[in-house]
């Protein structure tokens, strides 16, 4: 009888720090049964080994920045029969997003000695900017437990079964009392599940790694911080960490900027 062919996967790095590739290894044990179900056919952090595509399921970590990477994605896209982007930076533009308010030029040039050998974009974006994408993996690294639902779930042909509530829901099921009642800012609120509610375990605000939530209410929690004493720049600078492009948390920041600049 004829062996069934394993689906092909591969994983794909843009502009990123790896976090999210790790987070795969890190599956240790569960990564034997991805090993045994899947055909890993190109995943340079784990492996030299490289197979020819089309690709099964591609998971797709970091950011476009240059012209070189918006290329690139369309070519992967192309070779993926599904393609899920993994982690703030390929879901958000990641922390490299912050260009996207600044002059990238200036920032070259204070940094490069030669900057006129540096080809880079003006702007970080996420990959769903320049490719269809068939789900986004939130999360800054991503959640392994999420990332090993997301896997099965293409693998059985289902929608992946991520719960898109608040950290404010996590914070609840851990028992913890809310750090918004000592004045700490804390974007848990209008921030995505997935961390379990770290650093409010620790009396610390949420910093948003995980992203907007469906649907987030960022002008109602952005008018407690300013009751709770938060300035413009305060605002802007929690709103602008690893999700600063992110449509809802960039929208918010923006407001706020021209708010300021309005009652000047």
């Amino acid at each position: 009888m004829a062996r069934r062919k394993r689906p092909k996967l591969a994983v794909w790095k843009f502009a990123s720090c790896d976090g999210c590739q790790l987070s795969v290894l890190d599956l240790e044990d569960e990564l034997l049964d991805i090993a045994g179900a899947l055909d890993i056919a190109y995943f340079k952090e784990a492996t030299s080994v490289e197979k020819p595509g089309p690709f099964d399921l591609s998971l797709v970590e970091g950011s476009v920045t240059t012209s070189h990477d918006a290329e690139r994605i369309r070519e992967v896209r192309k070779q993926s029969k599904a393609l899920v982007t993994i982690g703030a930076c390929a879901t958000a533009g990641g922390i490299q997003a912050l260009r996207n308010f600044k002059d990238v030029k200036e920032f070259v040039s204070v940094v490069y000695a030669s900057p006129e050998y540096i080809q880079t974009l003006a702007t970080s974006t996420a990959i769903a900017d320049h490719v269809p994408v068939d789900f986004e993996l939130r999360g800054c690294p991503v959640n392994k437990e999420q990332l090993l639902e997301v896997i099965s779930a293409f693998l059985h042909g289902r929608k992946p079964n991520v719960a898109s509530h608040s950290v404010c829901v996590e914070c609840k099921l851990r028992g913890n009392v809310c750090v918004m009642v000592t004045g700490t800012p804390c974007l848990g609120p209008i921030t995505h599940a997935g961390c379990g509610a770290l650093c409010p375990s620790y009396q610390r605000g949420c910093y948003g790694c995980y992203g907007p939530m469906e649907a987030p209410n960022t002008t109602s929690l952005v008018r407690a911080f300013r009751q709770a004493g938060s300035s413009t720049v305060d605002v802007v600078r929690v709103l602008r960490t690893f999700n600063a492009n992110a449509p809802a948390f960039r929208k918010e920041s923006e407001a706020q900027e021209k708010g300021e600049e309005e009652s000047q």
